[in-house]
């Protein structure tokens, strides 16, 4: 099970204000701040007293792609447009991805630094239903 992991980001107070606003649809807020380096977590998240995803300084990072899980399909909604109004890109909208399994409902924004954020739910609407 991983206990967290570190996101590279060029501007840490950039990222903090996005990530904060984007993954507010998902509990997520600040956990733990030491100097640039900032940690996040779900306020209901189980595990540790510390954060899941911290965000470090890095010069020239490279992007990646990194998934969080949503209880339903509308916080993967409200992760979309938190996101898009937080600053980040469109790489994705909202949407059943049967390619990958039935009920694989999610959306891709990139953050600042061209991080392919994806928040998905596995239990999402089935092709043919409205989004729950």
């Amino acid at each position: 099970m991983i206990d967290h992991i570190s996101l590279n980001v060029s501007d840490p107070a950039v990222s903090r204000a996005f990530y904060v606003k984007a993954l507010a649809p998902l509990g997520y807020e600040v956990a733990a701040e030491y100097g640039p380096f900032v940690g996040l977590k779900a306020a209901d998240a189980e595990g540790g007293p510390g954060a899941d995803l911290w965000l470090a300084p890095a010069m020239d990072p490279a992007p990646v792609h990194l998934a969080l899980t949503a209880a339903t399909a509308e916080q993967v909604d409200a992760f979309h447009t938190a996101a898009l109004a937080a600053g980040g890109r469109d790489n994705g909208v909202p949407g059943e991805r049967p390619h990958y399994h039935p009920g694989y409902y999610a959306a891709f924004v990139l953050d600042p630094d061209g991080n392919n954020l994806e928040v998905v739910c596995h239990d999402g609407p089935r092709a043919g239903e409205p989004a729950r």
